[in-house]
């Protein structure tokens, strides 16, 4: 038997990676990037502790995750690298201080972008001529979605006074807020199931096998940095490089600034925190770089992260309203998945109508009760989730969740599974199953 350290490891690295799975995989999170990024904090400051149980298959040595095999595989000759996060400016004025500690340099200029919220590409021009594209993949290797990509009418085929040799340059596809909104009407009209979120119905377009798919949908890009480069490119820094790019014919976004200290990086954020929900797009928070190219290779990184560059991330957004009732969903393996009913609340621009409860262990720990008015969050623009019920407004009235002895479903006998931690319907005939197991397979 292992340390409670090791096994708590073990544990937060198969939750991670199967969480890895359900966002970039199959474009479906089950939490928050919030919570998501709360797993990851921890994992890496137990192995900071620990580092003999550090391995090189731990999702802190990775950036996202596995290509899907249905796409042919293209590796990125320089990592396409994810970033670490602050969560307030106290976690960004640490990074800045250890950033000029590491340069031994008091004054460092920063460029300041909007984190557009979608799924990161990498195109690769040869003689100016687009020939190839891919997602990040696990960031060495990535889907070659150049099909797909070809489609976006704002990515440039050819590239506007472009000399030979190549370039690579990153960006990130995304799908409007407004256009996303009409796709849905569209889809209820003809009574299809809408999207959960402007992300997923990017990322989700992106990866169809068929371009045609991918062409009926309104996707849009921006570019933010550059990769590989072979032909003599002169820039010196980031902000030179985005004007060359936007040159080029790149569509490069114009929110982003060159900020000379901490005081214009928390201006620029308060700025476009106080405009995120006028923007047409989502965003979920900024990115600081270090400007100079010479100081971003001096920097260099760690693991999954570049040590020049951290995404300052919005707060949650967050509001009160009434759980109806607490509603059961079966899955396709029997698990019973409780889900709140909500009294219909606008939360970040959404109409939020239900919300995850996760598991009747942390409807518990939180005391969730049917009737409670309760606090629901929109972290990272993904799936809604009850933070907790507002005590102060019980009355009384308000009944603790027992999870039901029955199926909702086949009405077979519920059972507790082997870990104790969920209850399934052990029916293998039960409607819901064959119904989700029929989604999985399509």
């Amino acid at each position: 038997m292992g340390s409670f350290s090791e096994e708590r490891v073990i544990f937060l690295r198969q939750e991670i990676n199967r969480h890895n799975n359900l966002y970039y995989a199959d474009n479906d999170p089950e939490i928050t990037d919030y919570d998501y990024d709360l797993l990851m904090i921890e994992l890496k400051s137990l192995e900071a502790k620990h580092p003999d149980l550090v391995t090189a298959e731990s999702p802190t040595q990775r950036v996202g995750a596995p290509s899907n095999e249905n796409f042919g595989r293209l590796e990125h000759r320089i990592p396409l690298l994810s970033l670490g996060n602050g969560f307030n400016l106290d976690d960004i004025k640490s990074w800045h201080q250890k950033t000029i500690r590491l340069l031994d340099n008091s004054e460092i200029q920063m460029v300041c972008e909007l984190k557009i919220d979608g799924l990161a590409v990498s195109l690769i021009y040869q003689d100016g001529i687009l020939v190839r594209g891919a997602t990040r993949g696990d960031g060495l290797i990535g889907e070659d979605v150049t099909s797909n990509l070809k489609t976006i009418k704002s990515i440039p085929l050819v590239l506007s006074g472009a000399g030979s040799g190549v370039i690579e340059v990153r960006g990130e596809v995304y799908m409007p807020r407004s256009k996303f909104l009409l796709l849905n009407d569209e889809r209820a009209r003809i009574g299809q199931k809408p999207f959960a979120n402007p992300r997923n119905c990017a990322a989700g377009s992106l990866r169809q096998l068929d371009p045609n798919v991918t062409a009926a949908r309104p996707l849009d890009i921006f570019i933010y940095g550059l990769g590989y480069i072979e032909g003599g490119l002169s820039v010196q820094d980031h902000w030179s490089a985005l004007q060359h790019m936007q040159r080029l014919g790149f569509r490069i976004n114009p929110n982003s600034r060159v900020c000379a200290n901490i005081s214009e990086v928390e201006e620029y954020y308060q700025e476009c925190l106080d405009k995120r929900e006028v923007i047409d797009y989502d965003a979920d928070g900024i990115v600081v770089k270090v400007n100079k190219f010479e100081h971003q290779g001096a920097l260099g990184s760690i693991g999954r992260e570049p040590r020049w560059a951290i995404a300052y991330k919005y707060p949650a957004q967050s509001a009160k309203t009434k759980l109806l009732e607490i509603g059961i969903n079966v899955g396709r393996t029997g698990t019973l998945n409780p889900y709140a009913i909500l009294a219909p609340i606008t939360v970040g621009g959404a109409t939020i109508r239900m919300a995850t409860l996760h598991n009747e262990e942390d409807i518990r720990r939180k005391d969730i009760r049917a009737g409670d008015t309760v606090i629901v969050e929109r972290a990272g623009e993904v799936i809604p989730q009850v933070i907790g019920p507002v005590l102060e407004a019980r009355t009384g009235q308000e009944s603790v969740f027992i999870m039901p002895a029955r199926c909702p479903v086949c009405d077979s006998r519920t059972e507790t599974s082997r870990d104790g931690k969920a209850t399934i319907c052990p029916n293998p005939q039960c409607p819901a199953q064959f119904i989700e197991l029929l989604k999985h397979f399509v």
